[in-house]
């Protein structure tokens, strides 16, 4: 706005020059006064506008309540009051003098002296002019009866006598007769217009004429006596300058008088003219001075606005505020001021940032190792609410911070009922007096087991302990569990394997020798006896042998015979055997599935689950067995599933262990084989319930084995 207010300055103070100037008479840019005027009030306009724009923003700031509006607005008013009321003032004592003034201009003497003094060069020229008329008529009453041949000698001695400066006769027709001038006339004569001829013929002419060599002349022409009679009149010209200087007065009397009559026609118009320049040049000069306030209150006003904004910035924790210093008085000193204090708070920020960083890492770091661990930490507070968790912890329990929310431990088991047992005995373990306590808490509703370890946090505070928290520390070690009780299981069966397996041939050849040396020797009835008991003890011991193999297959070393092998294939050989099984196949069009194993164990473990399946659906009123293949990124995965009654509820957490079974015959050993097999070649077994049973195996595809 700066660079605007300077331009509309220099150009109102241009327009206004103008226009003072073109409001006389005698300037040359009179006739230029309504253009000038129209151009004056355009600026007038632009600047009502853009007086009228900066107060609609302002008064909009005021009506938003902006910081430091009000302010501005007070110190335009002050500004104007302190423009306009001098202004007015010099206005109004401007317009009485300019009025009486211009009544001043008019007198009545001054008029009466103009008149006087026009009347006084008229009546010289007048007597003039007359001397002429006299001369001219002596000159021709001299020569009427001159011949021609003595007439030009005698009109040159007559204009010497007389001083005059051309005497010229001519005839009506304007045919000159005779010409005689001094040095200043012309070699041609002065001859009048055919009006002024025609006048001169009815009578005498005189008259003052302008010309463009000699200024004002005065011209006389006279009928000469007689020439009338003779149907030739003759016409006698004398042309005599009026002197210079009685020309030059009576010019600029006439000039003066006239020029004041003009001005006392248009006094009424001179006031309006001047008043009407007078008031837009005060009308300009307030707008311009309203203009140039509104932009100084701004200036003004500014540091505290920019000041206010960089308060509510820094409340809003924006310490990067830093405001220029352009003065030295108290809003400079205030400025200073607040750049020092958001400097200070910067750094305060800075350091708290720095040392919530360093925490965050440490955090950080420690949530790293607690991310990293397998085992699951919890951490309470003093009034038993949770502070943190790790991801192991929260997949270990199904836990949800959302769903626990504020609630203290106590009253975690009405978002977990399953856990309420788990919970219990936590907060035992830390009502007891032991530092650190251990448990081993069994999830009744998964069979699974948990290995829990927990203590009190506490701070020695002048010598005496402040509890700030609890923290426990569990495993899942349900596996661990399941496999010392394989490797027991395992030991178990290859001692049992080892002592029963050897006692059985001796047993079974003396009870077939037995019935070869006493079958002969016996009756009928005996022999016969002989006969089935010996039977019955060669089937037992086969059923002894059986169940040693099992116990051997159970108990054996891993197998170190593996190699790449295309499960697909291998189903479909197996398959072959069960074709009169009811055994639907979906196997997606898959074309190999190459995974790294022992064909033979893998081959034992596809029949059992089978062999399981069809055992299952032995008595279904719906007989069915479906096989699904399907294949990701990673893993090979398999299953088989029937349309039998499903596993027991009770036994589905115990279904890999050896001698647990819902048959009423078998060993209970083949879905343990089954696992201890797929767990030897790195896979996954899981089974569950669905419109029957279901067992899903996951075997490594033989890529990822090899990538790895």
């Amino acid at each position: 706005m700066k660079k605007l207010l300077v331009f509309l300055g220099i150009l109102g103070t241009i327009l206004l020059f103008l226009l003072a100037s073109a409001s006389g008479n005698a300037s040359t840019l009179s006739e230029y006064y309504k253009l000038i005027l129209t151009l004056n009030g355009v600026l007038l306009l632009a600047l009502a506008a853009l007086v009228g724009s900066r107060l609609t923003q302002l008064l909009k700031r005021v009506k938003n309540k902006v910081f430091g509006s009000r302010l501005t607005i007070r110190m335009v008013l002050m500004f104007s009051l302190v423009a306009i009321l001098p202004g007015a003032l010099v206005y109004t004592l401007s317009v009485q003098f300019l009025n009486r003034s211009i009544e001043t201009w008019f007198d009545v003497r001054v008029d009466n002296a103009l008149e006087r003094g026009l009347n006084l060069g008229r009546n010289a020229i007048d007597y003039q002019l007359y001397d002429l008329q006299r001369k001219a008529n002596v000159i021709a009453w001299d020569i009427h009866d001159n011949s021609m041949s003595l007439l030009l000698e005698r009109l040159s001695k007559l204009r010497e006598q007389t001083g005059v400066q051309e005497i010229t006769l001519f005839d009506k027709n304007s045919q000159v007769h005779a010409h005689i001038g001094n040095e200043y006339a012309g070699l041609v004569p002065n001859l009048p217009d055919r009006k002024i001829i025609t006048e001169a013929e009815r009578s005498n002419y005189k008259g003052i004429e302008s010309d463009a060599n000699h200024g004002l002349i005065m011209r006389v022409i006279v009928q000469l006596p007689g020439s009338e009679l003779s149907n030739r009149v003759k016409l006698l010209q004398l042309i005599q300058p009026v002197p210079k200087q009685l020309a030059q007065d009576a010019e600029l009397v006439e000039q003066v008088r006239s020029e004041y009559k003009q001005l006392s026609q248009s006094r009424s118009g001179l006031k309006l003219i001047f008043s009407l320049t007078l008031t837009m040049a005060l009308t300009m000069a307030l707008l311009g001075a309203l203009a140039l306030a509104i932009y100084l209150s701004d200036k003004l006003a500014a540091p505290l606005s920019v000041l206010a904004a960089g308060t509510r910035a820094v409340a809003q924790g924006d310490f990067t505020q830093q405001h220029p210093v352009i003065s030295r008085d108290e809003l400079g000193i205030l400025t200073h001021s607040f750049n020092r204090m958001t400097r200070q708070l910067s750094d305060a920020r800075d350091t708290l940032e720095k040392n919530q960083a360093e925490q965050a890492e440490a955090k950080a770091y420690v949530e790293a190792i607690l991310g990293s661990l397998s085992a699951g930490v919890l951490s309470l507070d003093e009034d038993w609410h949770l502070q943190s968790a790790n991801h192991s912890a929260l997949r270990i329990l199904g836990l949800d911070p959302s769903r626990i929310g504020n609630l203290p431990l106590s009253q975690w088991n009405e978002a977990y009922p399953s856990l309420t047992a788990f919970f219990a005995h936590t907060i035992h373990g830390f009502l007891s007096d032991d530092e650190i306590w251990q448990r081993q808490i069994e999830l009744d509703t998964e069979k699974r087991v948990l290995l829990v370890r927990g203590t009190r946090l506490t701070q020695k505070i002048d010598g005496a302990e402040d509890l700030h928290g609890y923290v426990m520390v569990f495993d899942d070690i349900t596996e661990l569990l399941s496999a010392q009780r394989d490797a027991a299981w395992g030991e178990v069966a290859r001692r049992l394997a080892h002592e029963i397996k050897n006692p059985l041939t001796p047993i079974q050849l003396s009870a077939e020798r037995m019935e070869m040396k006493l079958l002969d020797k016996l009756d009928e009835s005996g022999a016969e006896f002989l006969k089935r008991n010996t039977q019955t003890i060669v089937k037992q011991v086969a059923a002894l042998k059986q169940m040693v193999d099992a116990f051997r297959d159970y108990a054996r070393k891993p197998s170190g015979k593996k190699r790449p092998l295309d499960l697909m294939q291998l189903l479909k050989e197996i398959l072959v055997l069960y074709e009169a099984a009811p055994i639907v196949c979906d196997f997606k069009e898959h074309g190999s599935l190459m995974v790294n194993g022992d064909p033979t164990h893998l081959r034992q473990v596809i029949h059992n689950l089978l062999q399981n399946a069809q055992d299952a659906i032995a008595d279904a009123q719906e007989q069915r067995i479906c096989l699904l293949v399907e294949k990701d990124e990673k893993w090979a995965r398999l299953y088989i599933e029937d349309s039998g009654k499903g596993f027991p509820a009770e036994l589905l957490p115990r279904v890999f262990e050896p001698y647990v079974t819902s048959k009423a015959k078998g060993t209970g050993l083949g879905l343990a084989i089954v696992k201890k097999i797929i767990e030897e070649h790195h896979g996954r077994v899981q089974v569950g319930n669905a419109t029957g049973a279901y067992v899903r195996i996951e075997l490594p595809l033989w890529e990822e084995t090899t990538s790895g």
